[in-house]
């Protein structure tokens, strides 16, 4: 991320029961480990809801249906010493390939820094707690305030 620069990005709270689908990232400045929902960059002239399909169609060779908007979160944070600033677009979708919830992990690729990642199933109630800390801020309380709704 250039300095300076806003990032429209896309995440996706892939559900199954209790649990959510996240990543695990690890703040070496900070000390500090963060979870956080699949989903990456807005490409320019493409809408978000086109990015959290491609996203997901990139890094873990899956499609998606029942897309939806959720909201909106404004990130302002620092990672790895350096300042970001993001406009999240939350959207909730369910997989096409209904395996891929009978899985405890998925292993994805992650093409912008050619690494792969390990997708993992995690509780609600472990999200919630400041050893799992769910990033960005304030997606707790959407993923809260959505369930209420279901």
């Amino acid at each position: 991320m250039g300095a300076g620069k806003i990032r429209p990005i896309v995440l996706c709270l892939f559900r199954y029961e209790d649990r959510f689908l996240v990543s695990r990232g690890y703040d070496s400045v900070k000390r500090d480990y963060f979870y956080r929902p699949l989903g990456g960059g807005i490409e320019f002239g493409e809408s978000s809801r086109d990015a959290i399909i491609r996203e997901i169609r990139e890094e873990l060779s899956a499609e998606i249906e029942n897309v939806i908007l959720l909201g909106t979160i404004e990130n302002i944070f620092t990672l790895e010493g350096k300042p970001g600033h993001e406009i999240v677009m939350v959207y909730d979708a369910t997989f096409v390939n209904s395996s891929l919830y009978e899985q405890n992990t998925i292993i994805g690729y992650e093409h912008g820094i050619r690494s792969t990642f390990v997708a993992e199933w995690r509780s609600f109630g472990d999200l919630q707690h400041k050893a799992c800390r769910l990033v960005p801020e304030g997606l707790a309380e959407m993923i809260a305030a959505a369930a209420k709704q279901r």
